[in-house]
């Protein structure tokens, strides 16, 4: 085999790399976003009677972190949290005001969790989640419960375009 066939000779020994989309992104995988780069750190598949969507925690080492949440629903639906202290107590509200934004309450449930990466400890456990909206719906809020632990998420719809992925495994 000379040289030109071994540097333009397609390896068959090389493993698939499966093609990301968001909706199968894996932990070790990079998504470049608003110019930085991100590792995907954890992934959590969550199903409420079916219906089943992702949320990925992207982080920048040692800076920041960032939840990506993906759903299947009519369209593909994208959007961006942040965790946030923000004080809430059960039973939750049908209205936030968040950072002088109003927020209604657009959906609520309970799902089942199966958890990869650092969101491993989450498999098997039940959340029960609401998610809150502005008027404009491009703004969001979303309260989740943990055995009784309260989190709060302030966050903004995205588009899929918006996002790079790069395959960190098969």
């Amino acid at each position: 085999m000379g040289l030109w066939s071994r540097l333009f000779s397609k390896k068959k020994d090389a493993p698939e790399v499966e093609e990301r989309t968001l909706l199968n992104i894996q932990v070790g995988d990079m998504i470049t976003y608003e110019l930085e780069d991100y590792e995907v750190v954890g992934k959590m598949t969550l199903n409420d009677h079916g219906f089943q969507w992702f949320e990925y925690q992207l982080e920048v080492p040692g800076e920041k972190s960032l939840w990506l949440s993906v759903e299947m629903d009519d369209e593909l639906e994208i959007a961006v949290y942040k965790k946030i202290k923000h004080p809430v107590s059960e039973p939750i509200p049908k209205t936030l005001t968040v950072d002088e934004v109003s927020y209604t309450l657009d959906e609520k449930g309970m799902a089942e969790v199966s958890g990869q990466g650092r969101s491993s400890q989450l498999s098997g456990q039940t959340v029960t989640y609401y998610d809150f909206s502005n008027e404009a719906e491009d703004q969001l809020v979303a309260i989740e419960v943990w055995n009784g632990e309260i989190e709060v998420s302030q966050g903004h719809t995205a588009q899929d375009y918006e996002f790079q992925i790069i395959a960190g495994s098969r």
